[in-house]
C-alpha cells in the first residue's frame, strides 16, 4: 500500500495520507514519501493548487513509535541525518511554488501539526485537535517553531510550544492555526469551493512569486526589502500573466486563469 498517494482532478492537486492503521504517523519511510509526491506535483503542470489531506480518522500524529523507539539508540549524526531529513520536507512545502491547503479531518499533532503549519492555508474541522506536544515528553519542537513563529507570532507560539496544549475549534482558529472551521461534512466540498476560486481567478505566477516575497523579504532589512519589492515589481509588469491581466482589465473582459 501506497503511504502517500496523489491524483489530480480538475487542476487540484490532492496528496493523501495513506497510512490510517498508524494514524498517518510520520516514518522516514512516510516523509520520503512525502517529498516525491511533493516533487512530483511541482512539475505536474495538471495541477494549479494542492491539497494535503489524509486518509482515516486522523490527520497526522506526528513521529511513529519506531521512530521514537530509536530515537534511544541513535548516534548524534545519525539523529543529525534524520532532523535534517525533516527540516527539507517541511522548508520544500513552505515554500513550494504552488499554493498548499492543508485539509484537516482529524488530529494534528507535534510534527503532525507542523505539517499543516508549513502549509499555506489550513481548513480543519471543530473537533480536531492541534498541537506541540514535545515538551510533554522531553523532547522539543524544533524544526516546527521556526515555521511557527513566522505564521502566528512569538506570543501565541510561545503558549503552544511551551505548554504543550492542544486545542480545537475556535481556539485553533483564534490562535491562526487554521483559517476556517467547517464541520465534517461540509470540509471536502469548502477545500474545493477555495481550491478553485483560486485557480480560476487568480495567476499562478503571480501566487508562486508572491509566496516567494513573503518568505525571503523576513529575513531583510526594511531598505533591501523594499528595493528586492520594486526589482521584483519591475519584473512582474513585463511577464506574460500580468500583460494579459492588464488587458483583460482594460477592455472589461472575463479572465479564468
Amino acid at each position: 500500500m501506497d503511504l502517500v498517494l496523489y491524483e489530480v482532478k480538475e487542476r487540484v492537486g490532492y496528496i493523501t495520507l495513506n497510512r490510517p492503521d498508524k494514524r498517518n504517523a510520520l516514518s522516514y519511510e512516510m516523509v520520503t514519501a512525502l517529498k516525491e509526491k511533493f516533487d512530483f506535483a511541482e512539475k505536474d503542470t495538471m495541477s494549479k493548487v494542492i491539497v494535503l489531506r489524509a486518509n482515516g480518522e486522523s490527520f497526522c500524529a506526528g513521529a511513529d513509535l519506531a521512530s521514537l523507539q530509536k530515537l534511544q539508540s541513535n548516534s548524534f549524526e545519525d539523529n543529525l541525518a534524520d532532523s535534517n531529513y525533516l527540516k527539507e520536507l517541511f522548508l520544500k512545502i513552505y515554500q513550494f511554488p504552488k499554493v498548499v491547503i492543508a485539509q484537516i479531518q482529524g488530529h494534528a499533532l507535534a510534527g503532525g501539526c507542523g505539517l499543516a503549519s508549513v502549509c499555506d492555508f489550513a481548513f480543519a474541522v471543530p473537533e480536531a485537535k492541534l498541537g506541540y506536544t514535545e515538551v510533554k515528553i522531553g523532547f522539543i519542537p524544533a524544526m516546527v517553531l521556526v515555521f511557527l513563529i513566522r505564521k502566528i507570532g512569538e506570543q501565541r507560539a510561545k503558549h503552544l510550544l511551551l505548554s504543550g496544549e492542544l486545542v480545537q475549534g475556535i481556539d485553533a482558529f483564534n490562535l491562526g492555526l487554521v483559517n476556517s472551521m467547517v464541520s465534517k461534512n461540509e470540509l471536502e466540498g469548502k477545500v474545493n469551493e477555495f481550491a478553485h476560486r483560486l485557480i480560476h481567478n487568480n495567476s499562478a505566477h503571480s501566487m508562486a512569486m508572491t509566496k516567494q516575497m513573503i518568505d525571503r523579504v523576513q529575513w531583510m532589512s526594511l531598505e533591501d526589502a523594499l528595493n528586492y519589492a520594486v526589482r521584483a515589481n519591475a519584473e512582474m509588469r513585463a511577464s506574460d500573466d500580468c500583460k494579459k491581466g492588464i488587458a483583460s482589465f482594460l477592455n472589461k473582459e472575463k479572465l479564468t486563469w
